[in-house]
């Protein structure tokens, strides 16, 4: 069952939608589908809809298509998670939770966007979905498999929560603070998450993709990108950012939204301007 309080503004509206039981925060921005290509926000492991900061905004400035967030169960204000995560958390939200929410919208037409463990997730969708209405996806400092500098500096954020300010900082954006860090964090960190790998869902993956990486992301390499060009059967561009870490479109947020803007043209430029009525662009 599907139930949702949420609708389309130009200003920004926060919501709620129910998958599976669970009540998902949720923030709509622009046109709604059917009108425009909607852009949906797949967060980062620590993520939620308030940690996209000014992302959302740009977005639908950039583009005209209606933006759509959302925070996964135990983040933001979502409800609660049981824990501990399983491994393959990722792939039971790309499998179970983003297409039934995608059908809860009403998304007929357009992009994922994913940032890290979001990019993961965007990634398994479009591999194992099929789905027509998914013209395109946009990984940024997407994880296919584990590498040890990553795991590294996930055990130092560890140390962060526990002996620093991280539980204090992240207490701002979720309301089940712990569930959202363990959540993340002690997956990642089980002796079994080493052997974690998704490549193959790249296989399958058709459709045009973008990814972005920093140079100097300190949880994963070019690796984690070349794969991608390597694997994936659609086109796909990749963008390495110097001098930037885990969160180009926080960091560089101009350069990542012309870089997005160009992708999301060359996929859906003709659509969007039909759907938002430009007839003379």
């Amino acid at each position: 069952m599907t139930s949702h309080a949420y609708c389309w503004d130009e200003a920004g509206v926060a919501g709620t939608v129910s998958i599976g039981g669970a009540l998902l925060e949720t923030y709509s921005l622009g046109p709604p589908p059917g009108q425009a290509p909607t852009l949906v926000l797949l967060h980062e492991g620590l993520g939620c809809v308030d940690l996209w900061r000014d992302f959302p905004k740009e977005l639908f400035a950039e583009t005209g298509c209606g933006v759509f967030a959302y925070s996964r169960a135990g983040y933001g204000r979502s409800d609660a998670c049981s824990l501990p995560r399983p491994l393959d958390y990722m792939t039971r939200e790309a499998k179970f939770v983003l297409p039934e929410l995608l059908d809860a919208i009403g998304f007929t037409n357009g992009a994922l966007i994913g940032h890290s463990d979001g990019a993961s997730i965007a990634a398994i969708h479009a591999g194992s979905q099929g789905d027509p209405r998914v013209r395109g996806v946009i990984l940024i400092a997407p994880h296919f498999f584990t590498e040890a500098m990553g795991l590294n500096a996930i055990a130092e954020a560890r140390t962060a929560y526990s002996d620093g300010d991280l539980r204090t900082r992240l207490g701002r954006y979720h309301e089940h603070v712990d569930a959202a860090f363990r959540g993340w964090n002690d997956a990642w960190l089980d002796p079994g998450f080493k052997a974690w790998d998704i490549q193959n869902y790249l296989d399958e993956v058709t459709v045009p993709v973008l990814c972005l990486q920093g140079d100097s992301d300190q949880y994963g390499t070019r690796a984690q990108v070349d794969v991608v060009a390597r694997r994936a059967r659609g086109r796909v561009t990749v963008r390495m950012i110097p001098g930037c870490r885990h969160s180009p479109h926080l960091e560089v947020p101009e350069k990542v939204q012309t870089e997005i803007a160009a992708f999301l043209d060359g996929i859906l430029g003709k659509t969007v301007e039909l759907e938002t009525g430009d007839d003379d662009a």
